[in-house]
């Protein structure tokens, strides 16, 4: 309680949306950061474990858990009796909500980062406003270090502002580039389940 009050007093009336902001890019960064590289992970292995496997995509028949790879190649299998163009259509509508999956949160921290600024620079103006009117309320002389202290408290949720909206900027694009990567992996495997079942052998890894 007494570090919200501090908060407060540093922060004025924008201080609960700014810890709001906050609290919201530090946990989307945690959930994106924790499920990506799982599926990262997992991906590898699994990618791994089929190239080992004599097998192997057919070994994925009536499997419907597991890595993303593992799901979208058993959804071939099991649709294997279908021609070439469809199973290409069903594994590109699978990859479109794979897709909204791997991106799920992104455009709320874009939206933070971009009302972050705003909310700090509200705060400032807010705050200049009540410093210059309890300065033209009060009959004591107007000294340097009581311009300097008000000043220095309304530019803070400015700096507030930015320190969350530089993170929350950055999380959206550098996972969104990472989300991109691991769906191009996944359409290249994809490609070669789907040509395995049409009985052509790629050879060499990737």
């Amino acid at each position: 309680m007494e570090l919200l009050s501090q908060l407060q007093q540093q922060l004025g009336p924008m201080s609960w949306p700014l810890l709001l902001c906050s609290l919201v890019t530090v946990t989307l960064w945690l959930e994106r950061t924790l499920a990506l590289i799982w599926s990262s992970l997992s991906g590898e292995q699994e990618k791994r474990r089929l190239r080992q496997e004599n097998s192997g995509y057919l070994a994925l028949e009536g499997q419907a858990h597991g890595s993303l790879i593992l799901q979208g190649c058993a959804l071939l299998v099991r649709h294997r009796d279908c021609d070439k163009s469809t199973r290409e259509d069903l594994a590109s509508v699978w990859l479109q909500h794979q897709r909204r999956r791997l991106h799920a949160g992104l455009r709320v921290l874009t939206l933070v980062g971009v009302i972050s600024p705003l909310l700090g620079l509200l705060g400032t103006v807010l705050g200049l406003i009540e410093m210059f009117q309890s300065i033209s309320r009060s009959q004591e002389p107007v000294t340097p270090a009581l311009l300097a202290d008000g000043l220095g408290l309304a530019m803070s949720t400015t700096a507030a502002g930015l320190l969350i909206a530089l993170p929350a900027i950055a999380g959206a694009q550098l996972f969104g580039l990472w989300a991109d990567r691991l769906l191009d992996k996944l359409t290249h495997e994809l490609n070669r389940c789907n040509l395995s079942l049409e009985g052509v052998q790629l050879g060499g890894k990737a």
